[in-house]
């Protein structure tokens, strides 16, 4: 079973090593569509909202965000709150893929409306297995559409 549409995926993730690491294993996952990488939330608000870099030019639906929490300029927790408040943006499923394991962080993010949450191993090779059943999730899961207000 595959996504009936390409979704682009939208990596916000500020490590460069993680960013190439699970960019590649959701290629091994046979993920369909885009994969963008944002090394900051700015950016990847600015795509959604065609602002800065991106102004003037329409962004690719349907969406998933995956999140880092803990960067640089615009942090996970801002992105998410961001999105999730926005009618445009609120149905994007959000993937919360992060370092961070702590219960109350973990609850905080689904107060927020996060879609889920994943740890992220410390190991590379357990990384890289950990993206690579995302991706097969990823390949079968329903993204909406954009709402249009």
């Amino acid at each position: 079973m595959s996504q009936p549409h390409p979704v682009t995926i939208l990596l916000v993730e500020d490590d460069p090593g993680h960013a190439r690491l699970i960019e590649k294993n959701l290629r091994r996952s046979d993920v369909a569509g885009d994969i963008l990488v944002f090394g900051d939330g700015r950016q990847a608000l600015d795509y959604l909202h065609s602002e800065g870099d991106w102004a003037g030019r329409e962004c690719a639906w349907p969406l998933l965000m995956l999140l880092d929490l803990n960067m640089p300029v615009v942090d996970g927790y801002q992105v998410l709150q961001s999105v999730k408040e926005d009618n445009e943006t609120r149905r994007i499923p959000v993937v919360i893929l992060t370092t961070t394991d702590d219960r109350r962080e973990v609850t905080r993010c689904y107060d927020m409306g996060c879609n889920a949450y994943i740890s992220k191993p410390v190991e590379y090779d357990d990384l890289a297995e950990a993206v690579r059943r995302l991706g097969l999730f990823l390949s079968i899961v329903a993204i909406p559409d954009r709402e249009r207000v």
